[in-house]
């Protein structure tokens, strides 16, 4: 079989493959035998009519439709196998027809992307910073103030005023140009003072006031108000204090460890707290190395990457988006309506953080080939107990589903792009 391959631009290739003449005989008996069954031809039982009568009859159209579906798959099999030292195909091809006349071989030619070659620039002794990862006393006891707002009590204040921080249960009827509206009335409502969750302005005005007490308070709605009817409308709301809870705070001792905590002394649990943000701490910096060496071998490196590759990062992330969204009760659909955005633009936003991922994978890649590093089995099989780890499976079921559906060839080369980062970074220059 005879192939050309022409490079294009964009890690594309176009095959022209000519296919032997006695292997397209053979597609297009395959095609006879298909349609002989379909036709009706005078003179013969269905199915049993011959090949030429068959031709002569409807054309020999009829045969070549079927043995092209037959032949060009196969033929540009045999046409990669033919370039593959030289072309590894990273997407479908799209086909054109070139000769299909009678008495010429039939030629047709395949285009797709192909896996793009790849100029590394500077990836050994690279200069790169890593984060402190020091833990101060300020952010232990910053830690231990939020566990004892956590576990504060709210307790009912008879006497006194509401002040900044108090959680008031008010009533409260709002009128604009003096007639009531919508949504603009409420009893018993729970209101916690400065979280800024009722129409700004709202709550600042109700500090000062006292059980029982009712005071008008005056609002503007925002310009870009939900409601059409109320946005940048003044408005007043006649408001009633019917309680005033305050948070009473436990004293800071062994007592207060013991309350919310496995511990039995203060000192213990700042110990954990403070063992707990050095842990996170080393994680985020660690993290943030490897992100800004990923990123700065990726900047020096020449590649030029297929259009399908972003596509289907760009696909991965989105479906990515809508499993979380499912996990929150929604839809990709519904969200889309909610923000008044189109799927394209969705896949829009996307695309630069899908450029660079796919360019990221492809540097990774050629510093593997380049240092000869592989993900053994011993690397696969540490990630497979992992998995089974988290996931609370059993180890056998998970490998066998995985093997099963394919996934341990991206399990390996997940691997082996982590170890290429991690070459990386042995190698640099870490202040």
């Amino acid at each position: 079989m005879d192939v050309i391959a022409e490079k294009l631009e964009k890690s594309r290739v176009k095959l022209t493959i000519e296919v032997p003449d006695e292997k397209f005989e053979e597609s297009m008996q395959k095609a006879y035998k298909i349609v002989v069954k379909k036709v009706n031809v005078p003179g013969f039982r269905k199915g049993k009519a011959p090949r030429r009568i068959v031709e002569k009859m409807f054309g020999r159209g009829i045969l070549m439709e079927e043995a092209v579906q037959d032949a060009v798959p196969k033929a540009y099999i045999e046409a990669l196998a033919q370039v593959k030292d030289e072309y590894t195909a990273v997407s479908n091809p799209d086909y054109e027809m070139v000769e299909m006349e009678e008495g010429k071989p039939f030629t047709f030619k395949a285009t797709f992307d192909v896996k793009p070659e790849v100029i590394l620039g500077e990836y050994k002794g690279i200069e790169l910073e890593r984060l402190s990862s020091e833990v101060k006393t300020e952010d232990v006891d910053a830690e231990i103030e939020k566990m004892q707002q956590r576990y504060a009590k709210l307790v009912v204040i008879e006497d006194g005023e509401a002040t900044e921080g108090d959680s008031v249960s008010i009533d409260f009827l709002g009128k604009v140009d003096g007639e009531p509206f919508e949504g603009g009335t409420g009893e018993n409502y729970a209101l916690e003072l400065g979280s800024n969750t009722f129409i700004p302005g709202f709550e600042s005005q109700v500090i000062g006031v006292k059980v029982g007490e009712t005071k008008d308070v005056l609002v503007t709605f925002p310009e870009e108000y939900q409601a059409e009817n109320l946005a940048g409308k003044d408005a007043v709301f006649t408001v009633t204090v019917r309680e005033i809870k305050r948070k009473e705070y436990s004293s800071l001792d062994d007592e207060f460890a013991k309350d919310v905590s496995e511990f039995e002394t203060l000192q213990e649990l700042r110990e954990d707290v403070e063992n707990k943000l050095k842990e996170a701490a080393e994680k985020k910096a660690e993290q943030s190395l490897r992100q800004s060496a990923l990123q700065k071998v990726a900047k020096s490196t020449q590649v030029e990457i297929p259009q399908s590759l972003i596509e289907n990062r760009i696909n991965a992330m989105v479906n990515d988006f809508e499993f979380s969204l499912s996990q929150q009760g929604f839809t990709l659909e519904k969200y889309l309506e909610i923000t008044n955005t189109k799927l394209e633009d969705l896949r829009n936003n996307y695309r630069a953080n899908a450029e660079v991922s796919v360019k990221a994978d492809f540097t990774l890649d050629a510093i593997a080939k380049a240092e000869n590093i592989e993900a053994t089995q011993e690397n696969v099989d540490a990630e497979i107990e992992k998995m089974a780890k988290n996931y609370k499976q059993d180890l056998d079921k998970i490998r066998e589903t995985m093997e099963k559906e394919g996934h341990i060839t991206n399990l390996k080369f997940g691997i082996m792009l982590d170890k290429a980062l991690s070459f990386i970074i042995e190698q640099a220059n870490i202040k």
